[in-house]
């Protein structure tokens, strides 16, 4: 009775980390293990969010960054600010998730769906891998050929075994290559920072431009979809939830309330910081592109700017060493980000799939089936194709985001995931509000576009109707889909309120199943330790 009444007075939390919580061991036990708490613990559930911030600083969003400013100016900033603050609820959710269940979201996705949508849902996954590392291969082949000169469907070939070999250095402790990496890509930051002091955007449009949201001007909304697309990817879900599983949370209540508070205020500090850097580019493009004693060289840049020439923005700052630079920062960019795209191929397939195979196969595996629609559209349209491959590839994360976030919002939302410690009514209102309104926007743009398209384009009337057969009704499958999702009532119970062991738990937990005694859990997974973060 004391434990469910203890139970009842934290499921009325107001707080964003919901968790379950573990009762305080027996007074016979307590002086076993000594509970710390203080801000000196903090560091060592530091890495996750920084890691999953690396997602929001790839090539795909210094691209879409780099033509909202030179199309827009400052008008398109909001888009950052709304699209960083819902993403820093949405990864906070999944971090409390995998925190509070001892499972990540791929998992419990298998464990809650039935086999048909099982496995609709982790093809979806794999789709949304593959169209986030589009981006951060085709960014990284772009530096390689700005330093080297090669063609740009051979650095897709080095991009992939390069990042094979950094994650089997990195299984080995070599942690001063991520320390390298880490300070590579804050290169770039610097670059942008110093090109802001020197172009001095005014400070008053740029506020305005953050808090006063507007889609005037051509294309308007499409750089803004394509910017929404860039920040808030489904595959960053699945991984944040499965990295704070490699921390080792103390066995207590307060030790579990302190790791959600640590992982909230990490995931808050890591996603200003992109924040910024992503400001930054934008205002730098904005204004350089948008100066009145513009080159007509550098209009023509503007005009089509791209990943691959972007490099001029910087001449103010660094002059004739301004390509090498930027190519340095994008190879550390495209390459930091493309480890992070690995690791959540190969947590969606052992999640989804439940794989049993070695940790190099996996990544094997899910690194071929990433690069291989980059390798094959380089080799065809060579870079003009890679070019426009990133921006279709931001379009199909949006498509993708409501298969990945709408598990997420009802699990997190749950008593048969969290009982009584699921999100409280505000966090459930304010992620659903705007949930809702990114993938009302997305199906509204995808819809719009496609018929504009069909209407205005050159192909015979044949070829449309052919389309337009095709593609309705699989528009309107998508839309079923994402209703199904949205109303389809949780049945699998995976919640357990930690009384005292039992070696059984976890296999009851992976059936879905209530019959089980209750138990005292650490939501630590020895299959996640060798994640190479701190410890």
């Amino acid at each position: 009775m004391e434990n469910h009444q203890q139970n009842q007075v934290n499921g009325g939390s107001k707080r964003i980390v919901a968790v379950a919580e573990s009762p305080l061991p027996s007074s016979n036990n307590d002086h076993h293990e000594p509970q710390k708490h203080g801000w000196k613990n903090f560091f060592a559930y530091v890495g996750p969010g920084f890691l999953v911030s690396l997602a929001y600083l790839d090539p795909g969003n210094l691209e879409t960054d780099l033509q909202a400013g030179a199309n827009h100016g400052y008008e398109l900033l909001w888009v950052i600010l709304i699209g960083l603050i819902f993403a820093l609820i949405i990864q906070s959710l999944a971090a409390n998730l995998g925190v509070s269940t001892g499972k990540h979201l791929s998992e419990l996705c298998r464990a809650e769906y039935p086999i048909f949508v099982k496995y609709c849902l982790w093809i979806l996954a794999e789709v949304a891998v593959i169209a986030a590392d589009i981006p951060e291969v085709i960014g990284t082949a772009f530096a390689l050929n700005i330093l080297f000169h090669i063609p740009v469907w051979v650095g897709v070939l080095c991009t992939g075994v390069s990042t094979l070999l950094f994650i089997g250095l990195q299984r080995y402790g070599v942690r001063k290559l991520e320390l390298l990496i880490a300070v590579l890509v804050f290169v770039m930051a610097a670059c942008f920072f110093g090109e802001m002091s020197y172009v001095k955007p005014p400070a008053k449009e740029v506020v305005k431009g953050m808090f006063i949201p507007k889609l005037n001007g051509n294309g308007a909304t499409a750089d803004a979809i394509a910017l929404l697309g860039a920040l808030v990817m489904p595959h960053n879900l699945f991984l944040h939830s499965a990295l704070v599983l490699s921390r080792k949370i103390p066995h207590s209540v307060r030790g579990i309330n302190d790791a959600c508070k640590y992982f909230l205020i990490e995931s808050g500090f890591a996603l200003f910081v992109a924040f910024l850097i992503n400001v930054a580019v934008i205002s730098v493009s904005g204004t350089v592109c948008g100066a009145d004693n513009l080159s007509q060289e550098n209009k023509d840049s503007c005009s089509d700017i791209t990943l691959n020439s972007a490099s001029f923005l910087l001449k103010n700052v660094l002059g004739k060493s301004s390509s090498t630079v930027y190519a340095i920062a994008l190879l550390a960019s495209g390459q930091s980000s493309t480890i992070t795209g690995t690791y959540a191929g190969q947590f969606i397939m052992q999640g989804f799939l439940d794989l049993k195979m070695k940790t190099w196969l996996r990544n094997l595996i899910t690194r071929l089936i990433a690069i291989t629609p980059s390798l094959v559209v380089s080799i065809i349209g060579g870079s003009s194709g890679a070019g426009r491959l990133i921006i279709i590839a931001s379009m199909i994360l949006s498509f993708e985001l409501p298969f990945a976030l709408i598990p997420l919002l009802k699990f997190s939302s749950s008593s048969t995931k969290l009982g009584p410690h699921k999100n409280s009514i505000y966090i459930i209102v304010i992620s659903w509000i705007l949930g809702l309104g990114i993938i009302g926007i997305n199906i509204y743009y995808l819809t719009t576009a496609f018929v504009d398209w069909l209407i205005h384009n050159n192909l015979p009337k044949v070829g449309n109707v052919f389309i337009g057969i095709v593609v309705f009704p699989l528009m309107a499958i998508y839309i079923l889909a994402v209703i199904y999702l949205m109303f389809r009532k949780d049945t699998v119970v995976t919640y357990i309120d930690p009384i005292k062991d039992n070696p059984n738990a976890q296999r009851y937990m992976e059936d879905g199943t209530n019959n089980v005694e209750l138990v005292d859990r650490v939501p630590y997974r020895e299959d996640l330790a060798d994640i190479p973060l701190p410890q």
